[in-house]
């Protein structure tokens, strides 16, 4: 054996050990005490999509799953043994739709009969948005030295074409779209007249959905809340005093915690079968995730998770040829990209179709522009009201390097064959090369519009109004009529068990699709020497991820071709 393999040897082995260690001390079928509190932590990122393998975990995977925390939710409603559910929220890197969905499972375990507490356990200048997901349990509590004042909603936006400048670059564009804003972020230095009517128009309705939201949780007049609002309350003795939280004190002094509790982690040990669960249908779950790309593959080399056309379409097909699979849920969380590869998952999703199971779109934080075309295949489309959606518009950007050229001492010449090959050159466009281009994304758009008229069963007239890039909420989406109903993925289940005309308490296990990789696929890998991309970025770009923050999923976005993606970091917060 050489060195290397005996090296790769070791590290499987040691690898495997640290596997066997962590499912022996896995906490199996635990059993839950008669009156126990169940206390959960919300805190940091979730993403859409599945569990990394268990490598990746071992080497330091921070990834969660979203689905994971709602299925916990979802066994803690049916689990009659507990009498509460603390939530201790720490500070959240999630957008609105996940937000409501919290929310709305919160709301599910106060119907089952759960007694909810949130622990409010953060100290940060803008936390409305884990007050926003506080408010839908029946009582709040704070941490003495906590900070988290309640100061409305701000949206700020970054505008770069001074700084192009400065440098000699000139970003050339053409777009279509007068809502298609992504360009100024390139190429202005100042918000335009459209610009500011879509983002104000998304920040009222989120203002309202958040107001309302407060409002109805504590029991208020939203003219209460917005008061409060305006007060600016920062201490706890303000918030108390403007009966927007229930007590101030240390976590460990709630009642809640005086009887069995069991931790959120150990929780994750239940056996759904214990709570009742016994599945009538099976359901795939495909997940489109990130930037819209060709191709296939679940994460981009930054580590983020991209929406793969090939990846999506094969299992797309894969889950309407399983008759194992009822119906797919394709849940979507993009802000869009590449409109070859939005074409390419349409088309899967209409061949789906032919095997006659429901394929229902379920919208997460955002479904945008590429995201939304993709999702113009399936029957129906759930968003929650506060999900960012449609953005239905194509731009392409061009930069001209001339100027930087000639600021570096640097020479360069460009020769051509063909009328209007200085399209692929770095110098300014001739008039032709120009509307050569211009006419790529007049028929990109148009083809876009094509899509969503077909899908929503709209008049194309309409859809044109509609779009010009504009970004709406899902609120005021399904008002018109760009998704049909209002929701997270729990509703987005029960409309496709409708489909089926299955009962409204059938109960449905999600699969997710592609299948996981198996601990035994990882192994062979690593002897063969071809660790998966999980691995590596495991192993490599632990935090890269989380340093680029909203501007991760820009690295993955294809380049000299039409995008469609929405305002660049529409952050409401």
């Amino acid at each position: 054996m050489n060195r290397k393999r005996a090296i790769r040897v070791a590290v499987v082995v040691a690898l495997l050990l640290v596997a066997v260690w962590l499912v022996m001390r896995s906490p199996m079928g635990l059993d839950v005490e008669p009156g126990s509190t169940l206390v959960l932590e919300l805190s940091g990122d979730y993403v859409e999509g599945p569990e990394p393998p268990i490598f990746a975990r071992i080497l330091g995977e921070r990834r969660r799953p979203f689905v994971s925390l709602l299925s916990t939710l979802s066994l803690a409603e049916r689990d009659d043994r507990l009498a509460a559910v603390v939530l201790r929220i720490r500070e959240l890197g999630i957008g609105w739709g996940k937000a409501q969905e919290i929310r709305d499972a919160i709301g599910r375990l106060r119907s089952a009969g759960r007694k909810t507490v949130a622990y409010l356990d953060m100290s940060v200048i803008g936390g409305g948005r884990e007050y926003y997901v506080a408010t839908a349990a029946d009582e709040i509590y704070l941490s003495p030295a906590a900070i988290v004042p309640v100061l409305g909603l701000a949206a700020e936006y970054m505008f770069l074409g001074g700084a192009w400048e400065k440098i000699g670059v000139v970003v050339e564009a053409e777009r279509v779209g007068r809502y298609k804003t992504a360009v100024d972020s390139f190429t202005a230095t100042e918000m335009s007249e459209a610009h500011r009517e879509m983002a104000n128009s998304l920040l009222d309705s989120i203002d309202a959905q958040f107001v309302g939201g407060i409002a109805e949780g504590r029991g208020l007049e939203e003219s209460a809340v917005r008061r409060a609002i305006d007060s600016g309350p920062v201490l706890g003795s303000e918030l108390l005093a403007s009966g927007l939280i229930d007590g101030i004190r240390h976590f460990e002094e709630l009642d809640e915690l005086a009887g069995p509790v069991v931790k959120g982690e150990d929780y994750a040990g239940v056996d759904p079968s214990d709570v009742g669960f016994e599945a009538d249908a099976n359901f795939a779950l495909i997940y489109g995730s990130g930037s819209v790309v060709s191709g296939r593959g679940r994460t981009s080399r930054t580590g983020a998770p991209v929406f793969a056309s090939q990846t999506v379409s094969e299992a797309i097909e894969s889950a309407a040829e399983d008759p194992d699979i009822a119906a797919i849920i394709l849940r979507i969380d993009s802000p869009g990209g590449s409109p070859l590869a939005s074409e390419e998952i349409w088309y899967a999703s209409r061949k789906a179709k032919e095997a006659g199971k429901p394929l229902i779109a379920s919208f997460s934080d955002v479904a945008a522009s590429g995201g939304y075309y993709a999702a113009m295949g399936c029957d129906a489309i759930v968003a929650p009201p506060g999900a960012l959606t449609g953005s239905i518009g194509v731009f392409v950007l061009r930069p001209v390097l001339t100027g930087l050229f000639e600021k570096l001492g640097i020479g360069i010449t460009g020769l051509t064959r063909g009328r209007h090959a200085d399209l692929l050159l770095s110098g300014e466009l001739s008039p032709g090369a120009r509307q050569r281009l211009r006419a790529i994304v007049t028929d990109t758009y148009d083809l876009f519009v094509t899509r969503v008229a077909e899908g929503r069963e709209l008049p194309r007239e309409r859809v044109d109004a509609l779009g010009q890039g504009r970004v709406w909420t899902g609120a005021q989406a399904a008002d018109l009529g760009l998704v049909d109903e209002l929701g997270g993925l729990h509703v987005a289940v029960d409309r496709a068990k409708r489909e089926l005309g299955l009962d409204e308490d059938a109960e449905v296990l999600l699969l997710p699709f592609p299948k996981p990789r198996q601990l035994a696929d990882e192994i062979r890998d690593l002897l063969q020497g071809r660790a998966s991309l999980d691995l590596i970025r495991a192993i490599v770009l632990p935090d890269l991820v989380e340093r680029l923050g909203s501007w991760s999923w820009v690295l993955e976005l294809p380049t000299n071709t039409p995008l469609l993606v929405p305002p660049f970091l529409v952050d409401i917060r």
